[in-house]
């Protein structure tokens, strides 16, 4: 017995829409943390991340003034030395949310001084 061509296309269709589901599903579960908690993002929140587990999707709540600070995600280099590399991405709403992707995410705020002045974090996500 042969299948027609509406079975490979209803099949194709099946696999989509069960893609789409866990997908769906996998943002219903994701959590959402203020960085620097009531404090918002701001001097010494690099230690904020301590105790906390992460996962891939969840999203950081970036609370700042925006006249003073921003948040730059950053490689490890750019976190290590306090630098934002060409083509970073620079988020300066004041309230930014940002899906942390699997595996180390950095943030620095690039205003002189301030990620020297622990205005970094750095956190991992499973």
């Amino acid at each position: 017995m042969t299948e027609g061509r509406g079975s490979a296309s209803m099949n194709m269709v099946t696999l989509i829409s069960l893609l789409c589901l866990l997908v769906l599903a996998e943002s219903a579960n994701a959590a959402t943390y203020t960085v620097g908690g009531t404090g918002g993002w701001t001097y010494n929140t690099d230690t904020w991340p301590n105790g906390k587990k992460f996962k891939a999707g969840d999203v950081l709540s970036f609370n700042y003034d925006s006249t003073t600070h921003n948040v730059v995600a950053v490689d490890k280099s750019g976190y290590n030395n306090c630098k934002t590399p060409g083509g970073a991405k620079v988020f300066s709403s004041g309230s930014d949310q940002i899906r942390l992707s699997r595996g180390q995410n950095y943030f620095i705020c690039s205003y002189p001084g301030h990620c020297q002045s622990g205005m970094k974090v750095s956190i991992y996500a499973v």
